[in-house]
C-alpha cells in the first residue's frame, strides 16, 4: 500500500524508501483522499480505512505558480548531521544577537544565513516546522491550564475509589483537551490522532512543569512593577493547608505607577516547623526565587495563628538583622488586641481562641442557629433592649476579629451557652446531629472554669490596648496621635505588672462571678489536679494558680510584645504622617518631619534640600485659599496635581504608604487578600493547588503564553 501512494503521488525520490521508513519521515495530507476512505466513527479521531489509498490531485497547479516551480524537496537527515546543523545554528544565532540585539528571538532562531547555500537552506525546513508544530502545541496545552487555574477546575476528575474497576475515566485535565479537539483544535488533533483513548495525553509530572512555569510567569507581571516602584512591604497571612501541607501565604505592599497603595498575592510558602529554617527559606524565596531585592523592603507584618507568632517573630527578627530598614509593624488588616491575645505563649489562651473561633463558625453556619440565638438574647436583654439589639447585630458579623471581642464574649456567653444546651437537648428533628453534636462540645467547652478565667482577664489586660488599637486602624491622624500615646498605654500595663496582686484579685472575682450565673464548679484544671495526686504539701488556691499561670505571663507578654512591635525606627516612620496636610492642619502647622525622616535620608532623591521643601510644603498648605480643603490621607496627598513638584515629599509619602500598619484606603486596591480568603473558602483542603491559587486569586494579570512556551522548551528541552 505505501508503494501505491508513492506512485499516486508521483515521487519517484520516495520509491527507495523502506515502508518503515515512509510511515515514519512523511505525512499526506487529508485532503487527497476520498470522503469514502475515511471513517469518522470516533467524536475525537479522524482514521483512514485500511485499504484507503490517494487519488485526488491536481498536477498542473503548480505551473501557475512560479515560485512553486523550483520547490525544495526536504531531504531526510542523519543523526550526525542534525548534530551539525543545530550546532551551528546555535553559532549564527549567538552572533547575529551580538551584532544586533534589537532582533527577537524568534527571528535569530528561523532566519536562514544567506551564505549557507542552498543546501543549508534546505536543512532547515524541516527543523522550523517543528519547532513551530511544537509551540502551537505547548500554547494549546498552557491555555487549558490557565483556564483551569482561572475557574479554579482542580486538575484531577474522578478519585479512583469513586469508579468501577475497569473503568477508565479521564482527569479534568484531559477531558478539556479531548473537548478541545473535538471542537476543532488541530494542532491537538494530529498531535493525539494515533493515541489510545485511554492513555493520558500529559502525565503528571509535564503538567507539574507547565504549572510551575504558568505560576512563574503570572507573578513575575505583579514582581515587574513591584521593582518599577522600588519599595515595598512584605506581609504574610495566617498558615493554611494545601492539599495536606501547610503553606503561608504571602503578600506584597507597594505604590503603582498611579500613586495607589496596593496590596498583592505573590504565592505560597512552605511552612517549616524549625523557625531558623523557616526565616532562611522565607529569605532565600523572596531574594533568589522571586528576584526581589530587599534592601529596598521597608516593612514586614505577620498575621498569625495561635501557637505560631513566636516562629514568625524569629523571621522578623533574622531578616531585620539584615536589613534593618524592613521595620517589623502590626497588618492594618488585623485587630491590634486579637494579634496580641493570638501571640501570647500560654496553651490556655490557644485553645480558648480555638473554642471562640469555632463558635463563631458553627452560628454563621446556621441561619436557623442564629435565629435562636436572637431569641435566647431577647429574653435575657428583656430590661436592656438596646444592648441586646447590638449584641444581636454583632452576632451576625466575624465579631472574633473585633477590637472588643472578649468584651462582647463575656456579655454573649449566656446566651450562648442556653442557646448550646438548647439545642443539644432538643428531643424533636429541628437540628440534625452534626449541628446537636457540635453544640454540646462546644457547650461543654464554654462551660469550663478554665475558659472562663482565661477570657476575663484577657478581656481586662487587652482593655488597655483597646483605644489604642482602634486608633491604629482610624484615620491617618488617629495612627499618628496614637503613636504619641504608647507610652501611657505602657505606663499603664506597667502599673498593672507592679499591682498584680490587686488586679488579678478583681479579675478573678469577675470571672467567679460569670461563672456561678452559669452553674459552673469553680475548680482547678483536671490535668493540673492529676498532676498534683500524692503531693500533700500541695494547697495551691484556684486563684493562685491562675495568677501564676495565667495573669501574670499575659501582662507581661503583652508589655514586651508592645515595646517589640512599636520600636524606635516604627514609632519615628508613625511621626512622618505629619507630613498629610490635615494632620500638619491639628498641628497648627508647627511640625519638624525633618527629625523623624532621618531613617529614609537614602531613600530621598535630594536629601540636602530636604529642610527647604518642607518648609515650602508647610507655607503651601498654611497659606491656602479658604475653599481649598486639605488631603486627609496619604493617598489623597499622593494623588495631588502638583505633588511632583515636592519630590522628597512625594518619595517620603511612598515610603510611609506602603508600611503594613497602613490601611488600603481604596478597597479595590486590596482584593488580593480578599480574594485568597474566597478561594481558601471555596476549595475543598485536597483539592487546592499553589501553583492553580495564584492564577486563580490573579485572573485579571496578563499573561504571555508565548513567553510560557519560550520557558518551557528552555527548561525541558
Amino acid at each position: 500500500r505505501c508503494q501505491r501512494w508513492v506512485e499516486n503521488c508521483r515521487r519517484a525520490d520516495l520509491e527507495d524508501k523502506t515502508p518503515d521508513q515512509l510511515n515514519k519521515h512523511y505525512r499526506l495530507c487529508a485532503k487527497h483522499f476520498e470522503t469514502s476512505m475515511i471513517c469518522r466513527s470516533s467524536p475525537y479521531r479522524t482514521v483512514l480505512r485500511d485499504n484507503a489509498v490517494p487519488t485526488i490531485f491536481d498536477l498542473t497547479s503548480h505551473l501557475n505558480n512560479p515560485h512553486s516551480r523550483h520547490r525544495k524537496r526536504i531531504k531526510e537527515l542523519s543523526e550526525d548531521e542534525i548534530r551539525t546543523l543545530k550546532q551551528q545554528k546555535i553559532d549564527e544565532a549567538f552572533e547575529r544577537e551580538q551584532a544586533t540585539q534589537e532582533l527577537n528571538e524568534s527571528n535569530e532562531q528561523n532566519t536562514v544565513s544567506e551564505e549557507g547555500g542552498e543546501e543549508r537552506e534546505e536543512e532547515a525546513v524541516p527543523l522550523t516546522l517543528e519547532e513551530r508544530e511544537n509551540k502551537d502545541y505547548l500554547k494549546s496545552l498552557f491555555e487549558i491550564l490557565i483556564l483551569m487555574g482561572k475557574q479554579n477546575i482542580p486538575l484531577d476528575g474522578h478519585s479512583v475509589d469513586e469508579l468501577p474497576e475497569g473503568i477508565f475515566t479521564s482527569d479534568n485535565f484531559q477531558a478539556l483537551l479531548e473537548y478541545r479537539i473535538n471542537a476543532g483544535d488541530e494542532v491537538l488533533r494530529k498531535r493525539f490522532e494515533m493515541t489510545a483513548v485511554n492513555l493520558e495525553y500529559c502525565s503528571k509530572t509535564q503538567q507539574k512543569q507547565m504549572l510551575e512555569i504558568c505560576e512563574s510567569c503570572v507573578r513575575e507581571e505583579t514582581l515587574r512593577e513591584v521593582r518599577d516602584s522600588h519599595f515595598f512591604s512584605i506581609v504574610t497571612d495566617e498558615v493554611v493547608d494545601i492539599a495536606g501541607e501547610e503553606h503561608l501565604p504571602v503578600l506584597v505592599r507597594f505604590v503603582d505607577d498611579s500613586h495607589n497603595l496596593r496590596e498583592e498575592f505573590i504565592g505560597f510558602l512552605p511552612y517549616e516547623a524549625d523557625p531558623e529554617i523557616l526565616a532562611v527559606k522565607f529569605h532565600a524565596t523572596i531574594t533568589e526565587k522571586w528576584g526581589l531585592n530587599m534592601e529596598y523592603c521597608r516593612g514586614q507584618a505577620y498575621i498569625v495563628s495561635s501557637g505560631f507568632a513566636s516562629k514568625m517573630k524569629v523571621v522578623a527578627t533574622r531578616l531585620l538583622e539584615k536589613y534593618p530598614q524592613a521595620v517589623y509593624t502590626l497588618c492594618s488588616s488585623c485587630a491590634l488586641n486579637i494579634w496580641l491575645a493570638k501571640s501570647v505563649p500560654v496553651v490556655g489562651v490557644s485553645i480558648a481562641l480555638g473554642t471562640i473561633e469555632e463558635v463563631c463558625c458553627l452560628f454563621n453556619q446556621s441561619p436557623q442557629l442564629l435565629v435562636e440565638l436572637d431569641n435566647t438574647i431577647s429574653l435575657l436583654f428583656q430590661n436592656n433592649e438596646e444592648k441586646g439589639n447590638e449584641l444581636k447585630e454583632i452576632c451576625r458579623s466575624q465579631w472574633t476579629g473585633r477590637h472588643d471581642t472578649f468584651e462582647v464574649l463575656v456579655d454573649l456567653m449566656q446566651a450562648l451557652v442556653l442557646c448550646l444546651d438548647a439545642v443539644s437537648s432538643d428531643s424533636s428533628v429541628r437540628w440534625n446531629n452534626f449541628i446537636a453534636g457540635r453544640a454540646f462540645v462546644l457547650s461543654s467547652a464554654l462551660t469550663d472554669f478554665d475558659f472562663i478565667v482565661t477570657i476575663v482577664i484577657l478581656k481586662n489586660v487587652l482593655s488597655f490596648t483597646r483605644a489604642f488599637g482602634k486608633n491604629l486602624q482610624g484615620q491617618t491622624s488617629d495612627v499618628f496621635f496614637a503613636a504619641s500615646s504608647l507610652t501611657a498605654v505602657l505606663h499603664s500595663l506597667n502599673e498593672v505588672m507592679e499591682n498584680i496582686e490587686v488586679y488579678h484579685e478583681f479579675w478573678f472575682e469577675e470571672a467567679t462571678n460569670l461563672a456561678t450565673k452559669l452553674d459552673v464548679q469553680i475548680k482547678l484544671p483536671g490535668k493540673f489536679r492529676r498532676a498534683q495526686q500524692g503531693n500533700l504539701d500541695s494547697e495551691v488556691t484556684s486563684e493562685n494558680y491562675y495568677k501564676e499561670i495565667l495573669s501574670v505571663p499575659t501582662v507581661e507578654h503583652i508589655i514586651q510584645e508592645l515595646k517589640d512591635i512599636f520600636s524606635e525606627q516604627h514609632l519615628k516612620a508613625l511621626k512622618c504622617l505629619s507630613l498629610v496636610p490635615s494632620v500638619m492642619g491639628q498641628l497648627k502647622f508647627n511640625t519638624s518631619e525633618e527629625h523623624h525622616a532621618d531613617m529614609y535620608k537614602n531613600d530621598l532623591p535630594n536629601p540636602d534640600t530636604l529642610s527647604a521643601e518642607l518648609h515650602c510644603w508647610r507655607i503651601k498648605w498654611k497659606h491656602r485659599g479658604k475653599d481649598i480643603e486639605l488631603p486627609a490621607t496619604i493617598y489623597e496627598a499622593l494623588h495631588l496635581p502638583d505633588i511632583k513638584f515636592f519630590p522628597n515629599v512625594y518619595a517620603l509619602l511612598k515610603v510611609l504608604c506602603i508600611l503594613p500598619v497602613m490601611k488600603v484606603e481604596n478597597e479595590k486596591y486590596e482584593i488580593g487578600r480578599k480574594r485568597l480568603k474566597a478561594y481558601l473558602k471555596n476549595t475543598l483542603t485536597e483539592q487546592r493547588s499553589s501553583n492553580l491559587a495564584l492564577l486563580n486569586i490573579n485572573f485579571d494579570i496578563k499573561h504571555d503564553l508565548d513567553l510560557m512556551v519560550d520557558t518551557y522548551i528552555k527548561l525541558y528541552p
